[in-house]
């Protein structure tokens, strides 16, 4: 008989999400104490690769996976399945928005734990755009900002933007984020920059995921702020991704996007990612794990970082992956 689906309400319990509340009310000085005590990592990729979990979608309307349109929105099974990603330990870091970060840290100062020693933790600073406005195109810096993060120690900040040429917002994007990267340096984090081009389509943004324009593209993000000495790019996979990987010198991590129905599909593709180019060193990935169908999510993490960090061929990494978990 196959397991019963894995829900995030068995690590995010009823008690658990009270505490978090009231943890807000009456301990917020506790859970900034907290991050402060945090043991961050020496290096930012020990071994030159990373596998970081993304978790900023709902901040910018994001909220569907699979046939759900809300799965995201349902803060406890949100919760719940980054934390018993984290509690795995299969990834090197979480990347997310102020409210998400503060709630993990909330979360691991009650369980008494110590989830965050040793990973990255990486802030989200644009997710003005919100999903389906007219404004979506102007991806304003409205989370985190440099000294924020900062105060927060945190390790670098993740930003975004979204070429789309016959639109004004785009623009305006990019200057804020050349801005934001600048200010980064100043406080010394490291900065993970997603470029998508994209074109509307039925009045939505739909991503162009085609070698030649995803080159183009890394030419203008490797360019941004003063110096790319500490940007990591964050690119979709696609075919002939060795032109992609040939467009920059800067570190290559490979996204997600929409959660799939089968995980080794994706596996797959991040194998012929990483072996288009040395500067293609793993995955900041999303939705892809947090919700890979009935499965727990701590098994598509620990896929991706066998395939990351140990180079196994993914159908064996995902075979592994469910040996261990069993």
């Amino acid at each position: 008989m196959p397991p019963e689906p894995f829900t995030g309400r068995q690590v995010a319990t009823d008690e658990l999400m009270a505490s978090l509340t009231e943890a807000r009310v009456r301990r917020a000085a506790d859970i900034r104490a907290h991050a402060q005590r945090r043991r961050r990592r020496a290096e930012i990729a020990p071994d030159g690769h990373l596998v970081v979990l993304a978790a900023d979608h709902p901040a910018r309307m994001v909220t569907g996976a699979h046939d759900d349109p809300l799965a995201l929105a349902n803060r406890q099974e949100y919760l719940g399945r980054i934390l018993r990603v984290l509690q795995a330990g299969h990834v090197d870091g979480l990347m997310a928005t102020p409210d998400v970060i503060e709630e993990v840290l909330a979360a691991d100062l009650l369980l008494s734990g110590a989830l965050l020693d040793d990973r990255l933790l990486i802030g989200c600073m644009n997710r003005g755009g919100l999903a389906g406005t007219s404004f979506e195109m102007w991806d304003g810096l409205t989370a985190y900002d440099a000294r924020g993060m900062r105060e927060m120690n945190l390790d670098g900040a993740k930003l975004m933007f979204r070429l789309e040429p016959g639109n004004r917002g785009s623009g305006q994007t990019i200057v804020w984020c050349a801005q934001a990267i600048n200010s980064c340096l100043e406080e010394g984090l490291a900065v993970f920059l997603e470029p998508l081009p994209v074109r509307e389509q039925g009045g939505r943004f739909i991503v162009q995921k085609e070698a030649g324009e995803l080159a183009r593209i890394c030419g203008v993000a490797s360019a941004l702020g003063r110096s790319s000495l500490a940007t990591w790019l964050k690119l979709p996979y696609c075919a002939d991704y060795e032109i992609v990987a040939r467009a920059t010198t800067c570190p290559i991590l490979m996204l997600g996007g929409e959660a799939g129905e089968q995980p080794v599909e994706l596996l797959e593709d991040l194998a012929r990612g990483l072996r288009a180019g040395p500067n293609v060193r793993g995955a900041l990935i999303g939705r892809n794990v947090l919700y890979p169908g009935p499965h727990d999510p701590a098994v598509m993490a620990r896929a991706i970082h066998l395939l990351v960090h140990e180079q196994m061929p993914a159908r064996l990494a995902w075979e592994q992956a469910q040996g261990a978990q069993g």
